[in-house]
């Protein structure tokens, strides 16, 4: 199928932006006219929902799978609570697909879990400044957005404080040495 049409990333962005603001807006309105709108954008959603859903019965599970990797398809089966993987197997991905740029600076990040609606990373940074000394976004922030964009149904990213590097202690000062 040709691609002449569709619509970039950052336009389909731009458009689902701009339907958060039209949404507010018609929320906030007065008046029987405004929940009537409310209303069909709603009914619209759960329409196009059955029909995704019947689409994914009829592809079966390889094709589904392969939708569900398309970043729009993703969130609108995460939408429709039809997405194949669970919530903690995108987290996952989205902790391993930041691994290779946060080893490059000399840290690491790991997912331990996902507890419910929580996921629990652990973040290192070579600096050991993880609360953002510089002002900017900190590698934690990166990680938390990432995890929140794969699996919007979790509601937070806890950072978990990395393990206390073992103390060396000489073997020589362990033993018990004789008296002179």
């Amino acid at each position: 199928m040709a691609d002449a049409g569709r619509l970039a990333d950052p336009a389909v962005e731009a458009r689902l932006a701009r339907l958060d603001e039209l949404l507010a807006g018609l929320e906030s309105a007065p008046g029987p006219a405004a929940a009537t709108a409310v209303e069909a954008v709603r009914v619209l959603t759960e329409i196009y929902g059955e029909a995704l859903a019947r689409m994914l019965d009829l592809a079966g599970a390889q094709p589904a799978a392969r939708l569900a990797e398309d970043e729009l398809l993703g969130h609108l089966l995460v939408l429709h609570d039809l997405h194949p993987e669970p919530p903690a197997r995108r987290a996952e991905r989205a902790v391993d697909r930041l691994r290779p740029a946060v080893r490059e600076r000399g840290g690491d990040v790991e997912l331990v879990g996902v507890d419910g609606q929580v996921a629990r990373v652990r973040v290192t940074e070579a600096s050991g400044c993880g609360s953002g000394c510089g002002g900017g976004p900190t590698v934690a922030d990166a990680v938390r957005e990432a995890v929140l964009t794969a699996a919007p149904e979790l509601t937070a990213v806890e950072q978990l404080s990395a393990p206390a590097a073992p103390a060396f202690v000489p073997l020589d000062s362990l033993l018990v040495r004789e008296a002179r």
